[in-house]
């Protein structure tokens, strides 16, 4: 039998409808916000992720998917979102449109690393990007879609944590401080970290090893080695996250796992009780730098990327209740080869009007098609026979109020309208009395009666 890639996963039924509710929710808050969708191709030159990413930083040295195709080119299948997003900016020539341009996207990553909960070698992340603006208005607009999105979901204990690398000179003084640190303590850090030492030490603090080692807990921070614009920068982001509403943490030990971040970073957990502890589930930062190394004119950008497996994960561990339908509006139910072809038809008719309509296919039997209809949550039953079509009329049956009516075949679509209204407003399929939500705010269905 030929199984699955490790660390990749198959996702269908009641999982597949819990990603597209992730998708859709944040379909719905990058409308709102005006961040228009872009696609990246999967794979892309190999040059485009070292440039961008970095040759010190752990995906580029050990996770990277790299090919040559047929043409003896170098390629890569993409680790991450941005540089892919910032290559599509400079070729496309999108910042001699009207900036700053906003996008995001919503995708599949590759990085061949240990699969682990939470962590896969194929990976679905959804991300956005601002490009053109320095102001830090939009880090913290930026921070707070995030924290929007997760909240719109049901997501509860959602922590924001941020952090200033600084500009270029604030980084440089800071780099060099760490050095000197870092130096008399230099044989104790691992394998990696000796060779981040000499290219990237900023890299040894994100250490799956090093980084919470006992030597490093009296490390200089980024803060303490910001200049005054940079001081006065983060400053105005912490202003602007509290008008927001945005809550928060100086967490001084975050720098992120890539080489181009600078000024703001920051990540955002959600506590997951069975896991005992906060995890993130999604990160960013401030990359004023990427677009001129890939060869684009000086451009500060910002952006974030969350893996949709952990935000999964989270819903699950939390227990989230989402207001996913499961089910159909209509099982169309039939015995002989005359009532079946009434049944196709009747299935496209009722489709096309709007419904969720499906019916048998596989010849069983009328007590076996009531089996089926009952395992497809249908709510209506539509059950033909000769004679009632003879006459014009079918029959129907309200799953949920145990009503049987037979009806005009011409009058079925307003039958069906008005008793799928009535029986929402009577129940609502996401558990809240009557047609408004009473469990407040916070209730992870409250958008779904909005």
């Amino acid at each position: 039998m030929i199984t699955k890639p490790k660390g990749t996963s198959d996702i269908y039924g009641k999982e597949a409808k819990i990603w597209k509710y992730v998708e859709e929710i944040v379909d719905g808050v990058m409308e709102k916000y005006n961040y228009n969708y872009i696609r990246t191709p999967i794979f892309e030159s190999t040059e485009l992720f070292h440039r961008g990413i970095g040759d010190s930083t752990d995906i580029v040295t050990k996770e990277t998917y790299d090919f040559t195709d047929r043409a003896d080119r170098k390629m890569t299948l993409r680790p991450e979102g941005t540089a892919g997003v910032v290559r599509s900016f400079i070729e496309n020539k999108m910042y001699s449109e009207s900036l700053p341009v906003k996008c995001y996207y919503n995708g599949t990553m590759y990085r061949y690393e240990r699969p682990q909960l939470g962590r896969d070698r194929e990976l679905t992340q959804f991300g956005f990007e601002v490009l053109g603006t320095d102001d830090p208005i939009s880090d913290a607009e930026v921070i707070s879609i995030a924290v929007n999105i997760y909240k719109m979901l049901g997501l509860k204990d959602i922590s924001v944590e941020i952090n200033s690398l600084g500009d270029n000179e604030s980084r440089d003084n800071y780099r060099k401080a760490l050095l000197e640190f870092l130096e008399p303590n230099k044989d104790k850090l691992c394998d990696d970290c000796k060779e981040r030492l000499k290219k990237n030490p900023l890299r040894i603090l994100d250490c799956k090893i090093d980084g919470d080692g006992e030597f490093l807990k009296g490390c200089p921070t980024t803060i303490d080695y910001l200049n005054e614009d940079s001081k006065n920068r983060f400053e105005e982001l912490k202003s602007y996250l509290d008008i927001l509403g945005v809550k928060y943490v100086v967490n001084p030990k975050i720098v992120r796992g890539l080489d181009y971040y600078n000024h703001t970073v920051f990540e955002i957990k959600v506590d997951m009780p069975g896991l005992s502890n906060a995890q993130t589930i999604g990160a960013g930062g401030r990359y004023n730098g990427l677009v001129k190394q890939l060869g684009g004119p000086d451009t500060p950008c910002i952006g974030f990327a969350s893996g949709i497996s952990r935000v999964v994960l989270a819903l699950k561990e939390q227990e989230v209740k989402l207001p996913i339908e499961d089910g159909i509006d209509v099982f169309i139910m039939y015995v002989n080869e005359e009532e079946k072809k009434y049944a196709v038809y009747l299935q496209q008719e009722l489709r096309m009007s709007g419904f969720n309509v499906d019916m048998e296919y596989t010849g069983r039997s009328l007590k076996a098609q009531f089996k089926q209809a009952d395992r497809l949550n249908s709510h209506f039953l539509l059950i033909l026979n000769s004679e009632d079509l003879d006459n014009g009329e079918v029959q129907i049956k309200n799953t949920r109020t145990k009503q049987e009516d037979k009806i005009s075949i011409e009058y079925i679509m307003y039958y069906l309208d008005e008793q799928l209204v009535d029986d929402e407003d009577e129940h609502c399929d996401c558990g809240c009395e009557h047609d408004h939500c009473t469990c407040g705010d916070d209730c992870s269905c409250h958008e779904h009666h909005r």
